[in-house]
């Protein structure tokens, strides 16, 4: 394709401004098959996909979209020849800022310098496979033609754009609260691209969840109470809830999980924003470890704000039937009978429980990611959708599978109130209660269930959020 481009549509003498008419001409000419003198963006995707340049639809209709000036639903020659030239203009610019010492040439080491900046860190073989995938003339280094024609029909306007595909995203919800929040580029701050993309998140969560609360429920349920039989296990634990309070007992506690994912959303980038500004200089990019540090702190303060929902959730998922009529009943017999404390029983545990869960996330991702780039990348960085889920899900289960003990103690403490016969014990007391009567193995009670939903929940959040995202016009980098 790229061999296309240079020598038939793109001849390098017509790089110089005087050509440029002739060259875009050309291009214009092979894209609009029917000859009336405008492309629709039937003619574009079919033009491109002749040419060997298939983007997937939504790059394509951003193309179009943002083409198509007087929005007639066609793009004719001169909103065609504006749209790219200011397109390469942005990427003259996302050049020169890769191009450290301005010798018209982008080499391996300078990518490694440029991803570092943005927090992506990359060794100097990965930036290779990227320079491989640009580089026409197998000299291992992309000059701005080679660079031009590469980035000619992509939509993306700068270098952080660029290696947005493995923005480790969080529009994958497995359930779990701790994730260290998205990052959103300046254009998607200004277009309202970014409350749309954790709206669609947000819907996404509140679907995977209610399909998989019947697994979460009886986590919590083998958490609380697999200590009094070694006999409670996974079919057992289904049966006695069924036959407690019948089957739309397996989703109790789903409301408050599902409810409390807005104002935590929102609280956690609200937070985000503001340790991210604490952390780094105006104009500086974050990197990994200040990354870490502002999402474990946005974590820490949206928990502290929707804790109190943690604790009913708990509730009223252990709660036989009858005893609760809702969150709001919940919430009235808490406060009469324990106190306003007893809404942040087992905060420590649970706040202690972030660092882990967010640190080894973060940084399962980033082998897993360098491991792929090192092994299996050859014509093209971008991994691809399943590569992208696989490693989101591995590294989440990994950060889950090391703040499990830390989850198991929080969410005894909120519940031990309402055994019978059970002493009020704190977090360290609780742990060594555990440890003398069960072992080892009672810190990780539950964790099967809670590893059964992660493949479903990892599923579902990812269709309901591409959907979303399509019916809420939020466009793909």
């Amino acid at each position: 394709m790229l061999r296309w481009l240079r020598d038939f549509v793109l001849p390098t003498a017509a790089c110089q401004d005087a050509e440029q008419p002739t060259r875009y001409e050309t291009l214009f000419q092979a894209l609009g098959r029917n000859g009336d003198g405008v492309v629709d963006i039937g003619e574009l995707q079919e033009g491109l996909r002749n040419l060997g340049i298939p983007l997937g639809q939504d790059a394509e209709e951003k193309i179009f979209t943002t083409g198509d000036v007087n929005k007639d639903g066609k793009l004719d020659f001169e909103e065609f020849m504006k749209y790219l030239k200011d397109h390469e203009k942005k990427m003259k610019l996302a050049f020169k800022s890769l191009d450290k010492n301005n010798d018209g040439k982008i080499e391996a080491s300078e990518i490694v310098q440029s991803l570092q900046t943005l927090g992506l860190t990359i060794s100097e073989q990965q930036a290779e496979l990227i320079l491989q995938s640009i580089d026409v003339d197998g000299t291992m280094t992309v000059d701005w033609n080679e660079w031009r024609d590469y980035f000619l029909f992509n939509p993306v306007t700068d270098i952080e754009e660029i290696i947005r595909f493995w923005k480790h995203s969080t529009g994958i919800d497995i359930g779990d609260s701790l994730t260290i929040p998205d990052e959103f580029t300046e254009d998607e701050k200004k277009s309202g691209q970014w409350w749309r993309q954790l709206l669609a998140g947000g819907i996404a969560g509140a679907v995977s969840r209610t399909s998989t609360a019947p697994l979460d429920r009886l986590k919590i349920m083998m958490q609380v109470h697999g200590s009094k039989s070694d006999k409670m296990n996974i079919f057992g634990g289904f049966r006695q809830m069924v036959k407690e309070g019948g089957i739309r007992s397996l989703w109790r506690g789903n409301g408050t999980n599902v409810i409390k994912i807005a104002p935590e959303t929102a609280v956690k980038f609200w937070a985000y924003e503001q340790y991210k500004k604490l952390l780094t200089e105006e104009g500086q990019k974050i990197g990994t470890f200040e990354r870490f540090i502002s999402g474990s702190m946005a974590g820490a303060t949206a928990q502290t704000f929707i804790y109190p929902m943690e604790v009913m959730k708990t509730r009223l998922a252990v709660g036989k039937t009858g005893q609760y009529s809702g969150i709001y009943d919940c919430a009235k017999k808490i406060l009469k009978h324990e106190g306003l404390g007893a809404f942040y029983k087992g905060y420590v545990p649970n706040l202690l429980g972030i660092i882990p869960y967010a640190g080894i996330d973060l940084a399962v991702y980033e082998l897993l990611k360098s491991y792929w780039l090192d092994n299996f990348a050859k014509d093209s960085v971008n991994p691809g959708v399943m590569v992208l889920l696989g490693c989101g899900a591995l590294s989440s289960t990994c950060g889950q599978l090391a703040s499990y003990p830390l989850a198991l103690v929080r969410t005894r403490m909120q519940a031990q109130a309402m055994l019978e016969g059970s002493p009020q014990l704190n977090m360290v007391g609780l742990f060594r209660r555990i440890i003398s009567k069960e072992g080892i193995p009672g810190l990780y009670r539950g964790i099967t269930p809670n590893f059964m939903k992660v493949l479903p929940a990892v599923g579902i959040s990812y269709v309901v959020y591409e959907n979303m995202k399509q019916t809420l016009g939020v466009t793909q980098k």
